[in-house]
């Protein structure tokens, strides 16, 4: 396999997808990171492997135990987010219980190397403990709940977080409140300013966001966003981002319309984000993706970045993982993968250099 996507890789870039960045230091051999060539005003980011699915795999921690991950993860990024280190169901796993320990490894990395933090979530629908999900509370004591975690949780990281995605996912395909949030169904929409309320003053340095998927396009849901934010921004409340998560799959068409609903919401006086990029695709019954794959996600990824880099408040752009040794993806769609910028061992995809010479060519 290995000779395959070496392959692979060598015929993408005689048919030009690699673009030869021009920083001096290429000329002196020495390879550009992702982070490098990045504009100044860009955060590029990824998330750092760890809890839910992994939990699962036949491998350890990968944050904590695989050290050429580490290194890959220091070199090219410049911000960092915790795949599941925060959310509730890892970081709050009993009612009177805080797991701060992986996550506060996570930050302490950063410092180190330099990055930022982007800490993801503290208002879902999903992965939740069974506690909180199954749980027979009244309305106040959700509230209080709620509360509690969001001043503890975001009290514990402050001046240390950059962006929160305080309400993730809270709007289903038509732009409806979803249900499945215990708090929104027991306390109604209003819950969700009074998160941004609570996180704001917990926190009052950190940058706060609305997260979703299926908002790459315009629709009921943009709508619906667009509308939520306007209400927020008139009530005062403490909103500064929208994000696009850009789970994306080559089953359908490239986000072309992007870079114009970001502009939506940066004609709000809001930043934007890229948040939770990848590019899945249907594998053959080989296992490899063949070139024509490789060469459409690597268009995927850049028609994303172009998107983030042409809007003025675009100023995070995060891919979601990026070795398939760790995606998430094939354990949620097990006829996809290939999601990621790099294979199972570090060596890049024609996505990584795609969006390395479009970061350059940007500065």
């Amino acid at each position: 396999m290995t000779v395959t996507k070496a392959y692979l890789v060598a015929a993408l870039a005689a048919a030009t997808l690699i673009v030869p960045a021009t920083h001096p230091a290429e000329a002196h051999g020495r390879q550009q990171t992702l982070r490098q060539a990045a504009p100044h005003h860009l955060r590029v980011g990824t998330a750092a492997a760890g809890g839910g699915h992994h939990l699962d795999q036949p491998y350890p921690d990968p944050f904590t135990y695989d050290q050429p991950y580490r290194r890959v993860l220091a070199q090219e990024f410049s911000s960092v987010s915790p795949e599941n280190q925060m959310k509730w169901e890892f970081i709050h796993p009993e009612r009177n219980k805080y797991n701060f320990g992986p996550a506060d490894a996570i930050v302490r990395f950063a410092r180190r190397n330099g990055q930022v933090v982007r800490g993801h979530t503290l208002l879902w629908h999903s992965q939740n403990p069974a506690w909180l999900q199954e749980g027979q509370f009244t309305p106040a004591q959700l509230r209080s709940i709620l509360r509690n975690h969001i001043f503890t949780v975001v009290g514990h990281y402050r001046g240390q977080i950059q962006q929160w995605d305080v309400a993730n996912e809270i709007l289903d395909e038509n732009g409806q409140y979803r249900q499945e949030n215990p708090f929104i169904k027991a306390l109604g929409p209003g819950i969700v300013a009074d998160a941004f309320r609570w996180a704001h003053q917990a926190d009052p340095h950190a940058q706060l966001f609305l997260n979703d998927y299926g908002v790459e396009w315009p629709g009921a849901k943009v709508d619906a966003y667009e509308a939520l934010a306007r209400q927020l921004l008139a009530d005062g409340v403490p909103l500064h981002g929208f994000a696009a998560q850009a789970h994306l799959s080559m089953q359908y068409g490239a986000p072309d319309q992007l870079q114009s609903v970001l502009q939506r919401f940066d004609n709000l006086g809001l930043q934007t984000a890229i948040t939770e990029l990848d590019v899945r695709m249907t594998l053959p019954a080989g296992g490899v993706p063949t070139q024509e794959q490789l060469q459409t996600q690597a268009t995927y990824y850049t028609t994303v970045l172009k998107a983030c880099l042409a809007v003025r408040g675009c100023n995070s752009f995060t891919i979601w993982g990026f070795t398939d040794k760790y995606s998430w993806v094939p354990v949620f769609f097990p006829t996809e993968g290939a999601a990621t910028v790099m294979w199972d061992d570090f060596e890049r995809k024609p996505a990584y250099y795609a969006l390395r010479a479009t970061l350059a060519a940007a500065r």
